[in-house]
C-alpha cells in the first residue's frame, strides 16, 4: 500500500529545509497529502505579571515557516496543508505532536540537536507513543530521496518484523537491499532468512542477507558501518524492541542510533 498522508515537523532551524525537501519528494512520489506541522518552544510575552500569547516573536516565526512551506510545496497544490501547534511549552508540544502524528501514515522528524527550540525528547516521544513509523532525518547532510538502497536490521523479533513491513511502502521497485541479521555468538543463522528475502523479492526488491555475529554493545555500530559499506540511503530498525537483543530492548540501542545516525532512519515501534 502506498503512503497517502505524511506529516513533517517544521521549526525555525536551518535543517527544516532539508527534511521538508525530503518530505515533498516522498509526497510527490506517492501522490500523498503532506502536512507541515510547525511547533517550537517559545515564551509568552510578559509585561510585569501579565502574560500574552502568542508573542510577536512566535507569530513571526510561524509566518516565516508558513512562507517556506508554501514555497516548497507549490507543486503539490491542495495536497499541502500548513498546521501550527499554538503552544510554546515543552510538554504541550510533545503531547500535541504525538496526538497529531497518530493520524498519519508517516511522520518525518529531524534528529535532535542542541541550540534548537525543539524538545530534545521529541523523537523518542513520537517513536514510543504515536504508534506510527517515524522517518528521522540527520542533522547533517542532504538527502534527496530514500528507498533505493535500504538496509534492514533483522532479528527474529516482533520489532524487526514490524519495521520491515512498515518500511515497504518507502522502498522503490528495483531497489537493492541488504538485510543484516544480527546473532549472538554460538547462535545459528536465522533459518527464515530465505523467506525474508522472498518477501522483498515479491515487492521487486533485490536483496541479500548478511549474518553478523556481534555482542550487544557493538550491534548498533555494526549496523551503521554496514550501512556505510552498502551506501545505504535508509536504515530500517525496530525501535525499543522488547524482544531480541536485551541491549536494544532496554532502549539503549535505539537511543544510540538516534544520537549517532549518519543516514535517514525509519524507526518502527
Amino acid at each position: 500500500m502506498a503512503l497517502a498522508t505524511i506529516v513533517v515537523h517544521l521549526d525555525s532551524s536551518p535543517r527544516t529545509a532539508v527534511r521538508l525537501a525530503l518530505a515533498v519528494r516522498l509526497a510527490t512520489r506517492f501522490g500523498a497529502r503532506l502536512t507541515g506541522l510547525f511547533a517550537e518552544m517559545s515564551e509568552a510575552y510578559r509585561v510585569g505579571l501579565v502574560a500574552t500569547w502568542p508573542s510577536a516573536e512566535h507569530v513571526a516565526a510561524t509566518a516565516a515557516a508558513r512562507t517556506v512551506f508554501e514555497a516548497a510545496t507549490a507543486e503539490l497544490g491542495d495536497r499541502a496543508t500548513f498546521l501550527e501547534i499554538n503552544r510554546g511549552g515543552e510538554q504541550e508540544i510533545l503531547a500535541r505532536i504525538t496526538d497529531i502524528a497518530r493520524t498519519f501514515d508517516l511522520v518525518v522528524l529531524g534528529q535532535s540537536e542542541h541550540g534548537v527550540r525543539v524538545p530534545i525528547d521529541l523523537p523518542e516521544q513520537v517513536i514510543l507513543e504515536s504508534g506510527r513509523p517515524v522517518l528521522m532525518v540527520p542533522f547533517a547532510g542532504v538527502y534527496d530521496d530514500v528507498g533505493q538502497r535500504p538496509l534492514f536490521a533483522w532479528h527474529h523479533s516482533r520489532g524487526a518484523t514490524r519495521a520491515l513491513h512498515d518500511a515497504l511502502p518507502l522502498i522503490a521497485h528495483g531497489a537493492v537491499a541488504l538485510v543484516v541479521g544480527a546473532r549472538r555468538p554460538n547462535e545459528p543463522v536465522d533459518e527464515f532468512a530465505d523467506m525474508v528475502l522472498a518477501q522483498l523479492s515479491a515487492r521487486g526488491v533485490a536483496a541479500r542477507f548478511q549474518s553478523v555475529v556481534v555482542d550487544e554493545i557493538r550491534l548498533m555500530d555494526t549496523l551503521l558501518n554496514q550501512a556505510a559499506d552498502h551506501a545505504a540511503d535508509l536504515l530500517v530498525i525496530g525501535a525499543f524492541d522488547n524482544t531480541g537483543f536485551s541491549f536494544t530492548g532496554r532502549g539503549s540501542g535505539t537511543r544510540y542510533v538516534l544520537r549517532h545516525m549518519t543516514l535517514p532512519v525509519l524507526f518502527s515501534h
